[in-house]
């Protein structure tokens, strides 16, 4: 067999796909995204095959959607922003892709930017907030492959009118995931300012400790009830499609070794903890219905109409009245509130109840863990925790893998820093 071309050499130590995603901190300022490139030099003189997804600059989204407020505010009739609004916001990761890129070539290094529509990014026509419907691989996958370095910009595609679409809030985590899966890359890096995924918020309890693994299923939880990471919907691709998630900070040296927390399949992880980790929502919003008339087709008639909104609910309970019929709480999202109480208003003579009474002064407070599934006892230690602290408990709701709870809001973090303690999660060990 004749001796191996410099091409060939290259392509047989081309040793795989990598997605690499750095956030709106991670490429604030251009200085900034001289780093991110070094991060990216790293992978690439590895000889991996990489896609690099990249968000707006810090802040930079905020300001296009104030100048879309001031030009005019979206049409209340469509519910959803139009495909302007799309246009306007979806520049923010252009213009970063392309200095990201522009940086990689005074380094020396073959990169281009892809804008969504250039990939294509196939969603959904839901502008402001579209769903990936697909990702031909065949252009990108080539080009990686060949030694070019493919700068994404995230939170955007194209809908199937033509026209820009976007995401919504932290899109670029699930343009990265879904790169990842399109390509079958070996798996997606998500770089933040956090060096991975934590028991609980180092800012409410300094005991708080790195997880060095963490199930799909958990982060899942974790990402709907507060914690900030990663963006619910990257972590049901990731789920989906098996891909592997590592959650790494860009504020460390480029070239120091790396661990972050690795997001994977629970049967990858060989010690499962009863509780992982403690998080904290103060987005929340309760309503209460008082004597609402207690017979069939109520409760129906009541989420019927909050579904129809696009409110979605959550930990409901339902008591007997002290005066006639029953009472029932639920809880939404503080931003869907007034919408809540507006239909539930308009609706009061049908739904039948005499009065209503809504609250934003409230938290929730979740346990979460894959251990639960095979033990007893978690939420008789929560309970008993909080009740020593004289924490009152007003709503419940589980999984098989997490209890919440609604409490006041002003209990919250002392909540969080007494579970965290009562479930051991306080031990340099217990994160392991």
């Amino acid at each position: 067999m004749a001796p191996e071309g410099p091409v060939e050499k290259a392509a047989n130590e081309r040793m795989a796909r990598i997605v690499m995603k750095f956030g709106g901190t991670s490429v604030a300022d251009v200085e900034r995204m001289r780093r991110v490139a070094a991060f990216v030099k790293c992978e690439a003189d590895a000889g991996h095959s990489v896609v690099v997804t990249v968000s707006a600059m810090a802040g930079e989204t905020n300001r296009l959607v104030a100048l879309c407020d001031e030009a005019g505010p979206p049409d209340p009739a469509l519910d959803v922003r139009n495909v302007e609004y799309d246009a306007v916001v979806a520049s923010g990761e252009q213009v970063t892709s392309g200095l990201v890129a522009l940086i990689l070539q005074k380094m020396g290094y073959r990169a281009r930017s892809w804008h969504g529509w250039q990939a294509p990014v196939q969603t959904d026509a839901a502008h402001g907030k579209a769903r990936i419907l697909d990702i031909p691989s065949e252009k990108i996958g080539e080009a990686i492959d060949n030694g070019e370095i493919a700068v994404v910009a995230g939170f955007q595609g194209i809908a199937p009118d033509g026209r820009i679409s976007t995401l919504g809030r932290g899109g670029s985590d699930t343009t990265a995931v879904a790169f990842a899966a399109a390509l079958g890359a070996e798996r997606c890096d998500i770089y933040t300012d956090v060096d991975g995924v934590y028991t609980t918020d180092p800012r409410i309890s300094k005991q708080a400790r790195k997880l060095d693994r963490v199930s799909y299923e958990e982060m899942l939880e974790m990402a709907s009830l507060g914690a900030k990471v990663l963006q619910t919907r990257s972590v049901e691709l990731a789920m989906a499609y098996k891909v592997p998630v590592r959650v790494l900070s860009s504020f460390e040296p480029p070239d120091a070794p790396r661990a972050g927390t690795l997001i994977c399949d629970e049967d990858d992880i060989m010690e499962k903890h009863i509780v992982s980790a403690v998080t904290l929502s103060k987005d929340e919003a309760k309503i209460s219905l008082l004597s609402v008339p207690d017979e069939p087709g109520r409760a129906a008639m009541i989420f019927g109409l909050l579904a129809d909104a696009g409110i979605n609910v959550d930990m409901i309970v339902q008591s007997p009245s002290r005066q006639a019929g029953a009472n029932i709480s639920f809880t939404m999202a503080e931003t869907e509130l007034a919408r809540a109480v507006e239909t539930l208003t308009l609706n009061k003579d049908a739904i039948g109840y005499v009065q209503m009474q809504s609250d934003k002064n409230v938290v929730k407070v979740s346990v979460i863990g894959v251990g639960m599934r095979s033990h007893t006892g978690v939420a008789s230690t929560m309970f008993k925790a909080l009740g020593e602290r004289a924490i009152n408990i007003q709503n419940i709701s589980t999984s098989e893998i997490k209890i919440s709870v609604l409490i006041a809001a002003d209990y919250g973090e002392l909540a969080v820093r007494t579970l965290h303690q009562a479930y051991g999660l306080d031990r340099a060990d217990s994160a392991a």
